[in-house]
């Protein structure tokens, strides 16, 4: 890192950049638009108009992806002072980038390396810078406010930030500085993700456990929220369904029981009368008998007569 005069994570931006993640050519860029002031300017006659054309240049990804799209267009057009004065950038910065990014090509000559460009494929850049700035890394905690994930400090997005008033905020975050103001401000911010975080700076975090980003979260609880309405109806169906057998069959039990006669407390079913029997020419009944006025008789059983048979008149002995 000695080689290159600036802050350390500039200069292992560089290295990386070089020898791991083949994108040299655009990182020299991020570099050099990162050690000059900032290039847009916004008057306040024209503010509205200075907002609308910084947002021509947002990357919605990141800030530091933002400056180097500013500087790719400024190079398409010929390093032009006019096309910076139209869109509200300063030129004289962009030409000091410029002067700061020469240097540092030649330094990179000088020692040896390899100068490569990885096209589009910006999600390295974004890794790349996620190596350089780990310890400088936030996790959201509302609508545009952080909480530093080594200290707990709260911070905020700034205003004129890429990811500003964006459709959703990003669950984890690098940043290049701090600014302070009314309160603390988030400057030149990346989005990254969580396990390029436990990769690169192992020393500061780890992932304890296999989770969902915040908008599959969001969706996942709302899939898991309609599941158990749809249980709890169907429940509810056949709680009701089991009532309303339940009174079916006490009403079929109270109509069997209105056919039953009640007898010294027992539940008893009429029966027809056994009919009479003839035996030896007399009818027998199996009811008991009454002897007069007395009742029943002792015996409690039925009394059979026996027929009279008339002697005739014989010899006497």
């Amino acid at each position: 890192m000695t080689p290159f005069p600036m802050d350390p994570p500039l200069a292992k931006l560089i290295i990386t950049a070089a020898e791991q993640y083949g994108c040299s050519e655009e990182m020299l860029t991020i570099v050099s638009m990162l050690s000059v002031p900032n290039v847009f300017y916004r008057p306040k006659e024209r503010q509205d108009e200075s907002d609308a054309a910084r947002e021509k240049f947002f990357v919605p990804e990141s800030d530091h992806l933002t400056l180097l799209h500013v500087y790719t267009q400024w190079k398409s057009n010929g390093y032009s002072d006019h096309w910076c004065t139209k869109h509200f950038l300063h030129a004289k910065t962009l030409r000091r980038a410029k002067e700061v990014r020469d240097q540092l090509n030649d330094i990179m000559v000088q020692q040896k390396m390899p100068l490569i460009s990885c096209g589009t494929d910006w999600d390295e850049i974004r890794k790349c810078i996620c190596s350089g700035f780990y310890h400088q890394a936030a996790r959201v905690k509302g609508i545009g406010e952080f909480l530093n994930l080594r200290t707990s400090v709260s911070m905020a997005l700034h205003p004129t930030s890429a990811l500003y008033g964006l459709g959703y905020v990003p669950e984890y975050v690098v940043y290049h500085e701090l600014i302070l103001t009314s309160k603390e401000y988030m400057s030149t911010v990346t989005a990254v993700d969580p396990h390029w975080l436990a990769e690169l700076g192992g020393v500061f975090y780890s992932v304890k456990e296999k989770g969902y980003s915040h908008r599959e979260r969001r969706v996942t609880e709302q899939e898991f929220n309609r599941r158990m309405e749809i249980e709890s109806q169907i429940a509810a169906d056949r709680e009701r369904a089991a009532a309303e057998k339940q009174r079916e069959k006490e009403k079929t039990e109270f109509s069997r029981r209105r056919n039953e006669v009640e007898v010294g407390g027992k539940s008893v079913v009429r029966r027809p009368a056994s009919a009479a029997k003839k035996i030896g020419g007399v009818t027998a009944s199996s009811s008991p008998r009454t002897n007069g006025s007395n009742g029943p008789s002792s015996g409690g059983g039925s009394v059979v007569k026996k027929p009279v048979i008339k002697r005739k008149g014989g010899r006497a002995f």
